[in-house]
């Protein structure tokens, strides 16, 4: 079968903008294990022979790209809206005193966090807060859907501490804006 891979290769121009291209190839064989498959069906792990250059794979590269048969996977996201619940208190975090760096404060405008998106890691500046509703500008274009489930992180004493989860409402993606 023919595949893509997207987001792809992420560069920008002179000018700054972000520019996608998704890496299309041809699927050369299919291997679980020892076996030898016909065809992949959902679930397990699958080792996909393809004709990419291993260069453009080298060093994780490709780790939270999306394939799928050419032409049927989701858009691709710069800023997503989302719909998110805070936790109360921070995991793994030990507590002296009277417990206050303990709780999780609310998200503000122009805060770094790191979201999650299926196995997609990536930085987001907070735009916007309104109630439960946040507007985030990631730093890397995501290949997802809207109502996907994502994971929100913060910033706490030099590590990444999760702080909430939620799902995508809307956003804007790399064709226009809205979806």
């Amino acid at each position: 079968d023919e595949i893509e891979v997207r987001p792809g290769l992420v560069s920008r121009d002179s000018k700054g903008n972000v520019k996608c291209t998704p890496i299309k190839t041809r699927i050369l064989s299919l291997y679980t294990e020892k076996n030898d498959l016909q065809y992949a069906v959902p679930g397990g792990l699958i080792g996909v022979g393809t004709k990419i250059d291993p260069t453009l794979t080298r060093g994780d590269r490709l780790v939270g790209q999306v394939l799928g048969q050419a032409g049927t996977l989701p858009e691709i996201f710069t800023e997503i809206e989302i719909n998110f619940f805070l936790l109360r208190r921070l995991l793994g975090v030990k507590v002296e005193g009277d417990g206050k760096q303990g709780k999780v404060q609310k998200l503000a405008k122009g805060e770094m966090v790191m979201v999650n998106i299926g196995s997609t890691s990536t930085g987001g500046k907070v735009n916007a807060v309104k109630n439960d509703m946040a507007k985030i500008q990631l730093t890397s274009p995501c290949c997802t859907t809207v109502g996907e489930k994502i994971a929100l992180s913060r910033r706490v004493d030099k590590h990444w501490r999760l702080i909430g989860w939620g799902s995508i409402r809307r956003g804007a993606t790399m064709g226009g804006e809205g979806k």
